[in-house]
């Protein structure tokens, strides 16, 4: 539905499908009750009546609210509301009473509010026990800290809630704060606030504050949320017995995810930084020389001659129309970084402060640098300002996309430039401290539609926020350190992320820091180092690093090679790692029919391909709290190796299925741990028994027809596959045109594969593509 698309409106209003079922009265609190279809409730809670009745906040589609589901009730026990897939139930005013000594000195002011939630089984699964209104100062602003409390049963587990780089491999949120908020300088890596949590008990809550928002999950009893700024509680709860109910409401409340450019499934080259056009040409004329695939060449930042001057050097980069011109000759794609920040010697910022475009102090003028974090220079534009998002569109696309540039990275989108203390357009950045990165990149997003209506938009991107995914965005996990254990802290952070209804998450393969010209390996080293001096120097272990880490991204929703350093292509770390590497780029392209066909499903259900393994086992109680390894679509199990010098590795293999070593083809039950041999080429790969993959043939990019070369299909118990494919760049999927949808069924008792639907002429070849594996 176009809804559902990127051409939306950033105009929180209520539409007339958007009133509340009803707003009740419990005697100095109102309820404000509403649906956004039959398992998802959104309750708001208010001192003043007026607050209540607000429309939800940033990220929200208010006018997909849809109350039709929904029946009220009401008796002396107080108001419930019913519809097939959820029962909530707010609870009657207490009766008036006298206070106690103990009641006058310590019980809250605000009129008390409870409420249950119950699934379609009548278990309750979610209950309020409290909500919290604290009036204190923001920014020269009288306001609220405001909260709400609810039980924490025993066996209850979290997840999602963002970006949060602090495990080192526990996935489950229980026990821990979370501070949701986007903090580049976080001390383990940059943390992102996407305030959306999904519980193990089949439900999950949006939390609807942009403001910084603690999240205390499971300590003594109860799990909690707290934001700095508020004159109301306002959240959704959604029910559902399986990822696909939860995720596919989350859509409906925030947005679909679109499918990407089939471009976004290749390698992605970059570097900090390409300092020419004949670099850039350089590295893209190697890789088709040497054969190895690529889809992406990437410009980053100091391609300008002034930050915020909206330019392209011509000294460096004489002619930027031939150089894009050349890349697309060679079935690339190019993406240039463009900043939100102006210096003042710059063109435009005169133009800009005048007009009040960017972020502003107390006194009304233009916050230039942030000199306690060494930010010294450059304005924020303000993208809450409609207009200034408009102006900002309008230049990037004139001054730099216009030149050939198919995708926009827009980087420092947390922002950067802290704004709490400062003023957006729109309030205080301490009231709306989180939603900065969807304003900015959602209004990039629009005019990129606009602009070329049928080709679909990429935009990378450094943080997020409820709603996101909408965008077309790739996400990534900001500047990481090129270290082992930055590496093993990715592996949790990004399906944390991705549980959040961020779909499309990577990370900088190799890690974006400084590399250090030491090395600090403790055991024997897997790669030799001698033929990468250029590059590591001295820092032994590097191109070990590396390899592992090219590995890891080659099963990740993108593959984005990145790094501060001399060289980051895969021929600059020596022969063995080089490969190593080429083999696993080729592994890529081989598997993009089977990613492919897993963003159809993300697109159509809103639930993310790379995943945690409660989502796909969530009757194991061994993977509640396994943040090392993952599912890959429905068939791959990953489990990344992130120690310098191992060559094994214990595997949880989840109970409920047999599974066969991806490299070996050895079969396994499930249920247990496996010891696994991690020789330098190799990490732990799983595949699902009754599992169909389809691989694709040698390309050199997506802009090459693929065709299918092999059908693997992995024996042991019945399945089904559904592969995917259009023309990899319209919008032609969304009005449902040009889509190709071959429906394949394996039938293990018989050892048949058949098909439904599809070419008619692929049908004839599936004899001789089928692959049984194990036989």
């Amino acid at each position: 539905m176009a809804l559902l698309g990127l051409v939306l409106s950033f105009a929180v209003v209520t539409a007339a499908n958007a009133t509340p079922i009803t707003t009740l009265d419990r005697k100095g609190a109102w309820v404000s009750v509403e649906a956004y279809g039959p398992n998802v409730i959104h309750v708001t809670i208010a001192a003043d009546k007026a607050e209540a009745l607000k429309a939800p906040g940033y990220g929200i589609l208010a006018d997909h609210a849809d109350n039709a589901a929904f029946r009220q009730t009401s008796d002396q026990s107080g108001d419930t509301f019913t519809s097939p897939a959820l029962t909530l139930h707010v609870n009657a005013a207490p009766p008036p009473h006298a206070q106690g000594a103990m009641e006058r000195y310590f019980l809250p002011t605000l009129a008390p509010v409870n409420l249950q939630v119950k699934n379609a089984k009548g278990e309750t699964i979610v209950n309020m026990t409290g909500w919290e209104m604290s009036p204190h100062e923001v920014a020269g602003e009288a306001t609220y800290q405001v909260g709400a409390t609810f039980t924490a049963p025993a066996d209850e587990h979290y997840y999602g809630m963002g970006q949060n780089q602090e495990s080192l491999g526990a996935l489950d949120l229980r026990g821990r704060t979370i501070d949701c908020q986007h903090w580049y300088d976080a001390p383990t890596g940059e943390t992102v606030c996407v305030p959306f949590m999904v519980s193990s008990k089949g439900y999950g809550i949006i939390w609807d504050n942009p403001s910084a928002t603690r999240f205390v999950a499971g300590i003594r009893g109860r799990t909690s949320f707290q934001s700095k700024v508020g004159e109301r509680v306002s959240f959704f709860v959604i029910t559902g017995d399986n990822p696909e109910a939860i995720y596919s409401a989350y859509a409906r409340v925030t947005g679909k995810t679109p499918i990407p450019p089939k471009a976004a499934f290749g390698l992605i080259q970059s570097k900090a930084r390409y300092d020419s056009q004949a670099e850039v040409l350089r590295v893209a004329k190697t890789y088709r020389q040497k054969g190895y695939p690529l889809d992406v060449m990437v410009v980053d930042w100091f391609y300008w001659t002034l930050m915020g001057q909206l330019d392209i050097n011509p000294k460096e980069f004489p002619d930027p129309d031939g150089m894009n011109q050349q890349l697309h000759a060679m079935g690339m794609q190019s993406i240039i970084s463009i900043w939100p920040r102006f210096e003042r010697a710059g063109r435009y910022f005169s133009e800009l402060d005048a007009k009040g475009y960017l972020l502003k102090d107390k006194n009304g003028k233009t916050v230039d640098g942030l000199p306690f974090r060494s930010d010294r220079t450059g304005a924020l534009i303000d993208s809450t300002n409609p207009a200034a998002r408009k102006w900002y569109w309008e230049h990037a696309r004139d001054n730099i996309l216009s030149h050939g540039f198919d995708y926009p990275w827009l980087d420092e989108t947390e922002p950067d430039l802290v704004p709490d203390g400062f003023f957006y357009s729109i309030g205080s950045g301490d009231r709306y401290h989180n939603v900065f990165p969807l304003l900015h990149v959602e209004g990039v997003a629009q005019g990129m539609r606009a602009w070329k209506p049928n080709k679909r938009v990429l935009i990378l991107s450094r943080a997020a926020y409820l709603g996101s995914q909408r965008t077309g965005a790739l996400f990534w996990s900001s500047d990481i350190d090129p270290t082992w254990e930055a590496l093993q802290r990715q592996i949790p952070t990004g399906l944390n992320m991705t549980a959040s209804g961020i779909a499309y998450w990577g990370n900088d393969i190799g890690g974006w820091q400084f590399l250090p010209q030491t090395s600090n390996a403790t055991k024997p080293l897997l790669l030799d180092p001698s033929g990468a001096r250029d590059t590591v120097g001295q820092n032994n272990d590097y191109p070990e690093l590396l390899t592992r880490w090219f590995e890891y991204g080659t099963f990740l929703p993108t593959l984005r090679l990145h790094g501060d350093r001399k060289h980051t292509e895969i021929w600059a770390f020596g022969k063995p790692a080089e490969a190593i590497m080429a083999r696993y780029d080729r592994l890529r392209y081989q598997l993009i029919p089977y990613l492919y066909s897993q963003a159809k499903i993300t697109y159509d259900t809103g639930t993310p391909f790379m995943r945690p393994l409660w989502m796909d086992f969530p009757n194991d109680p061994n993977v509640v709290n396994l943040g090392t390894q993952y599912m890959f679509g429905p068939a791959f199990l990953v489990a990344p190796v992130t120690e310098q010098g191992q060559t094994e590795k214990n595997v949880y293999l989840p109970a409920g299925s047999d599974w066969y070593n991806f490299w070996t083809n050895e079969k396994l039950t499930g249920g247990r741990w496996v010891k696994v041999a991690t020789p330098i080429d190799q990490i732990p790969v799983f595949v699902r028994a009754g599992s169909i993959v389809p691989l694709g043939s040698d390309v050199q990019s997506t802009a090459s027809k693929q065709s299918i070369t092999e059908i693997r299909v992995y024996p042991g118990k019945d399945g089904d596959f559904v592969m995917y494919d259009d023309d990899g760049t319209s919008y032609d999927y969304e009005k449902g045109k040009g889509a190709t949808v071959t429906k394949l069924h394996w039938n293990d008792a018989s050892g048949a594969l058949s098909v439904a639907g599809g070419d008619k002429a692929f049908a004839k070849t599936l004899q001789g593509l089928t692959k049984v594996m194990g036989k």
